[in-house]
């Protein structure tokens, strides 16, 4: 069996982190912006992987409201997940790659949480 503080921990970590990233990407000035944001259908796919991140991240948060003590999953969402993304993951790869890599991976998350309920 594996542990519901691991399954929360992992899935709300990468959901959280393909959210700000896609936000932080929407919000950049139009003469920032990365060549693969210069046209409509990369704009699109930034957004989307952003929008099911962000609804796997509250799926992520309901189970560990579920599972774990109340205080475990708040904590997570206003401290653990937005220093990790700023301090590590942002800086070792970037805006653009992140939202792809945990993106992918929040997709993945959706259906591990829906294994595990």
């Amino acid at each position: 069996m594996i542990d519901p503080l691991l399954i929360f921990l992992l899935t709300g970590l990468v959901s959280m982190s393909a959210a700000l990233s896609a936000g932080a990407l929407n919000k950049l000035p139009e003469d920032r912006k990365p060549v693969f944001l210069t046209n409509q259908n990369g704009l699109v796919t930034v957004m989307v992987l952003g929008n099911i991140a962000a609804l796997t991240l509250i799926g992520a948060l309901a189970y560990g409201f579920s599972r774990l003590d109340w205080w475990i999953p708040l904590s997570c969402v206003f401290i653990t997940f937005p220093v990790v993304h700023f301090v590590a993951i942002q800086r070792l790869l970037g805006d653009l790659v992140n939202v792809f890599i945990s993106g992918v991976l929040a997709i993945i998350s959706a259906a591990v949480l829906v294994y595990f309920w």
